[in-house]
């Protein structure tokens, strides 16, 4: 897909996926493990839910590669298998594409921020960043997601390391509070404009809170940016269960029609992230179509 193919896609309501992790959870995924070699290994899981995620309507679905940089595989003893594991996920995905449905490569954060005295550097971020999105091109993606990121200078880095490799239109999204503030510092309009101007394709939010928190959010990136804003939250706010679990909620009618409201506030990307299911999908495809 080219930059340009992207824009135009955007120009109506573009229909993303909804949550893969949650998902993976409810399907017996176990905690603390590498979720990209456990979903290499249960392929048919994967695959069905984002078959699940075509039929209701997404027309781009996320290759489960979210966290396949260097630096988290590391933690698992995994960094020498970073190419096989990359390029094995975005052919599940590729396996169900095709017919006006496209796939995202996902990159998301290292977990660490970039400081000016830190451990991190920007240099480090480019480096892992240009790894991953090389392999994730040269396996055939569509675009590249980066996703539920929570520092504006390691976006920036992976917006960068992204145009050094490829020509594939790059969707960033920041994980925010309510009131658009970032964990790291700065907010989800700061962070837009600069990621705008660095040359990202389209910006936004995803994960943190429901649509039902986010409409100013959304209002204020529209009012600031000239790209194609994103909306990809979760299924309102989780409640943790006696096991640890994470309970939401929101159902699908509700979060459809606040997404609804999203999208009149600007949003013109929209999915689902914590929570979501297919019939969220469903129930946000059949609401604005």
């Amino acid at each position: 897909m080219t930059k340009e193919e992207f824009q135009k896609l955007a120009e109506q309501t573009l229909i993303l996926d909804g949550a893969t992790g949650s998902n993976l959870m409810a399907s017996g995924m176990p905690r603390g493990i590498c979720t990209e070699t456990w979903v290499i290994d249960h392929k048919d899981i994967i695959q069905d839910l984002q078959r699940a995620y075509i039929k209701a309507g997404s027309q781009v679905i996320y290759a489960p590669t979210f966290g396949g940089n260097r630096l988290n595989l590391e933690k698992h003893g995994l960094a020498d298998r970073i190419k096989e594991i990359n390029r094995t996920l975005v052919s599940y995905s590729k396996e169900l594409a095709g017919n006006g449905v496209y796939v995202a490569g996902d990159i998301t954060t290292s977990g660490s921020f970039i400081t000016a005295d830190g451990d991190y550097t920007y240099a480090e971020a480019f480096d892992m960043y240009q790894e991953q999105i090389r392999i994730l091109a040269d396996a055939g993606i569509d675009l590249i997601a980066a996703e539920t990121m929570i520092n504006i200078e390691e976006t920036l880095a992976a917006v960068d390391a992204a145009a050094s490799v490829c020509d594939l239109p790059i969707m960033c999204t920041m994980t925010v509070e309510a009131d658009g503030s970032i964990f790291s510092g700065g907010n989800a309009i700061e962070a837009a404009v600069s990621l705008e101007a660095a040359g990202a394709d389209a910006v936004g939010i995803n994960c943190s809170v429901g649509p039902d928190q986010l409409v100013s959010v959304v209002r204020n990136i529209r009012e600031n940016v000239s790209i194609p804003v994103i909306a990809k939250p979760n299924a309102g706010m989780p409640v943790i269960d006696d096991s640890g679990n994470a309970v939401y909620s929101m159902h699908a009618g509700d979060f459809a029609r606040h997404m609804k409201v999203l999208i009149k506030s600007g949003a013109s990307v929209v999915g689902g992230c914590c929570g979501t299911t297919p019939a969220f999908i469903k129930a946000l495809h059949d609401i604005i179509r």
